[in-house]
């Protein structure tokens, strides 16, 4: 367990893996269900009028495309809002774009094989699934 700062309150907290401390992620799960909701019942807004309308920071809500809570509806990361992190290209969701995430999967399965012993019985494709949980839909303008 290690002392880190908190990526959005700055406050210190004893972090096993996580840069965000247990205040600020309970702020932010419901920030989620506020903006959640909101778009629910208006599916034509853009990031900022959902940050006005909601009184959620813009920061927050770019924090929840990031993790994969929320989509951006629409092709082309929605007025540029959202950019992959490793090639640059606007994206709907998440961190990396679909090609990106491929090469990078590519790699940890290369990386992953390499270290196997000879035997082994574990799967290429063995480890736990990924999924996205009360995901929404953000419209571009």
């Amino acid at each position: 367990m290690n002392i880190v700062q908190c990526t959005y309150c700055k406050k210190p907290f004893a972090s096993v893996g996580g840069r965000i401390c247990p205040a600020c992620n309970e702020k932010i799960d419901k920030d989620f269900i506020t903006v959640r909701d909101y778009i629910y019942e208006h599916k034509s807004s853009n990031i900022d009028v959902i940050s006005e309308e909601t009184e959620v920071p813009k920061q927050i809500i770019i924090h929840l495309l990031k993790e994969g809570r929320l989509v951006i509806d629409g092709p082309g990361g929605g007025d540029g809002v959202l950019f992959c992190e490793m090639c640059k290209k606007p994206i709907n969701t998440g961190r990396l774009c679909k090609d990106c995430t491929g090469k990078v999967a590519s790699t940890m399965d290369r990386s992953i094989s390499g270290q196997r012993q000879p035997g082994s019985s574990r799967t290429q494709s063995g480890g736990p699934g990924l999924s996205i949980k009360g995901s929404a839909k953000i419209n571009k303008k």
